[in-house]
């Protein structure tokens, strides 16, 4: 597995998710397509999207609805690149939003394993490889971002550090599309800042590029420490991601 190999298959998937071609997520325009549902999505996606902006760094592909399709085009035309993912910009987008009953949501950066930096590190702790039906027993709050019980016939692979017979840590693959899979990390609190984090990351990422499957990362730009064990274990920033959600679900986000 190169790393052309690695991130030709992302630029792929986030095309069907966007429902552009490949090419137009590395142009040097901006591009607008209208969003529709496809199967071969990343399942955890609702589509059609009112507003998803993707930037693989050259430019962005916005796949909107029909009803937003100016009121994107207007905004990435006038901030373009990275500004269109920040404040103060980020504040004209929701208000041209609220017209269709949508405010930004999720805002994101994804991260894909860098073939020359990535392997196995090593952990002080012992590490067991689970497979899906040994996750079963383990959808509770403390390992809420490794695993997803909303989804839990998605969770196809764990790797789980032992502090003798006490589950410390746990690394998840999530299989969200066909040719890629998301990594989920939890470590309790008092096993943390012991790179057990980057030694399971590393340790999954291993087993599932073994199995022929691109590992992708996603953290929260403000959540440092998750994006400094993906450094650490080898994933390198690919693409950044902006999704609005209607106004209900963002205040049953905010109101949990």
């Amino acid at each position: 597995m190169t790393n052309e190999y690695i991130l030709n298959t992302a630029l792929c998937q986030s095309a069907v998710d966007l429902g552009c071609a490949p090419g137009d997520l590395l142009a040097d325009e901006n591009k607008i397509v209208i969003s529709r549902t496809d199967k071969r999505a990343r399942k955890y996606l609702e589509l059609p999207f009112v507003c998803n902006l993707v930037s693989y760094g050259n430019n962005i592909v916005a796949s909107v609805s029909p009803e937003a399709a100016c009121a994107a085009e207007s905004y990435i035309s006038k901030y373009g690149g990275f500004r269109c993912f920040e404040t103060p910009a980020v504040y004209e987008l929701n208000d041209k939003l609220a017209a269709y009953g949508a405010k930004v949501c999720f805002m994101a950066e994804y991260f894909l394993p860098d073939v020359t930096r990535i392997g196995r590190l090593e952990c002080a702790y012992e590490m067991r490889l689970l497979e899906h039906d040994e996750l079963s027993e383990l959808y509770r709050p403390e390992w809420s971002n490794a695993l997803c019980e909303k989804r839990a016939e998605l969770d196809i692979l764990g790797v789980g550090a032992y502090d003798g017979e006490k589950l410390i840590g746990l690394a998840g693959c999530s299989a969200d599309c066909e040719r890629m899979w998301q990594i989920g990390i939890d470590v309790l609190p008092e096993y943390r800042r012991r790179g057990i984090a980057s030694a399971l990351i590393s340790a999954i990422a291993a087993e599932t590029m073994e199995r022929g499957i691109v590992p992708f990362y996603c953290a929260a730009w403000s959540n440092i420490r998750s994006v400094r064990s993906a450094l650490k274990s080898g994933f390198r920033p690919a693409w950044t991601e902006l999704t609005a959600k209607s106004f209900e679900f963002v205040d049953s986000m905010n109101n949990e």
